[in-house]
């Protein structure tokens, strides 16, 4: 059974019913974003399709350790919790096996290559530049895997010279989650809230436009809204004169923080190699809710926008200025980009759109034998 992605909506999403398997994620941990957004919220969606979904998650979080352990004890919890996992598949054989990024985040792969032994069908989810990192491993597991789920088209390019079987799924959103943005009249009597929300290690992108903001803000009562996981990378930058209001992030509000804003922004350093390969999904956030933004094109972002009609993409400290001039200045155009990046965004980037056709990749995957 093939579904073609425009052939699925929202509304018909609860008609979709395939061959029913058995699905294991293997993920970074239950606060990692790339687990939140590829995994956690598609689980819903496919348990609707009849898919029978286990999740095992990284324990401590791949990314992360318990201080009170340290670093090294606690890589070893990691490996004994991955090692009862490889035991449980081995035991359950799950129909298909999808591991987010790789299991640890370091140059070895013993514990996929176990993985690969037991597995009947193992797929490698990637959102993001990971096998800049390790080059070496990720030329062996997108070998290693029956198939591939990209992020983006660039991920696509980069590992069907490694894979056969490689499908794209956007990240994105669930646009359940995400209301319609209502602009607020016109910005007279109140300040601009610029929003940028992202983790910590991203911070170093607004570096790019601080200065700009500097300016912006001598002209325009604006506040800039950073909602992150920690403000000591933001102290390493330059905020002198700009108004920033830091909301540490908690996935109970960060929403609601973000819907408050009037306009979006995701800088990227352009000759930074990881940048070319990110998903775009702040952008995509944005978007969901209806706030104009303005976006560097570097990497998918000049694949998701389209300047001036549902954001703008700025290369230059003139570009933006002058997108954030046009969208200070102007109710109406905030409210019709704001719309119109909402229409893109539920029509080609929502779990609900993107989730009969995951179901149907995995489903195909699981077809295709073990021998590439």
């Amino acid at each position: 059974m093939v579904v073609r992605q425009e052939d699925v909506g929202h509304e018909n999403e609860e008609s979709l019913r395939l061959s029913p398997i058995h699905v294991a994620f293997l993920t970074s941990g239950t606060k990692a974003p790339s687990s939140r957004y590829r995994v956690f919220q598609y689980v819903p969606h496919l348990k609707k399709f009849g898919f029978r979904c286990t999740v095992l998650n990284s324990f401590p979080e791949k990314y992360d350790y318990f201080r009170a352990m340290g670093w090294r004890m606690s890589r070893q919890l990691k490996r004994m919790v991955r090692r009862c996992h490889l035991l449980w598949l081995k035991w359950s054989r799950p129909d298909v096996v999808v591991i987010e990024r790789e299991l640890f985040d370091e140059p070895t792969w013993e514990f996929e290559d176990r993985l690969r032994d037991i597995a009947r069908c193992v797929v490698l989810d990637i959102d993001d530049g990971v096998f800049l990192r390790y080059p070496e491993k990720f030329v062996h597991l997108a070998r290693l895997c029956d198939g591939i789920i990209a992020g983006n088209s660039l991920l696509v390019d980069h590992f069907e010279k490694l894979n056969r079987h490689v499908t794209l799924i956007p990240t994105c959103v669930d646009v359940d989650k995400y209301p319609e943005h209502h602009s607020h009249s016109v910005l007279v009597d109140r300040k601009t809230i610029i929003g940028w929300i992202g983790t910590s290690s991203n911070l170093q992108q607004l570096a790019i436009v601080f200065p700009i903001l500097k300016e912006i803000s001598r002209r325009y009562p604006i506040v800039v809204r950073i909602i992150s996981n920690s403000r000591d990378k933001l102290r390493e930058l330059d905020t002198e004169g700009i108004p920033i209001e830091f909301v540490e992030w908690d996935e109970k509000t960060a929403i609601a923080l973000l819907s408050e804003c009037d306009i979006g922004m995701m800088p990227l350093i352009a000759d930074d190699p990881w940048n070319h390969y990110k998903c775009g999904l702040k952008l995509i956030e944005y978007m969901a809710l209806g706030l104009p933004a303005i976006a560097s094109p570097v990497g998918v972002n000049a694949q998701i926008v389209t300047n001036g009609v549902d954001g703008f993409l700025a290369s230059t400290d003139a570009e933006w200025t002058d997108a954030f001039v046009r969208l200070i200045e102007s109710d109406e155009r905030r409210q019709s980009i704001g719309r119109a990046a909402r229409k893109k965004v539920l029509g080609e980037y929502s779990v609900q759109i993107l989730a009969p056709k995951l179901a149907e990749s995995l489903c195909r995957l699981a077809a295709i034998p073990l021998k590439q």
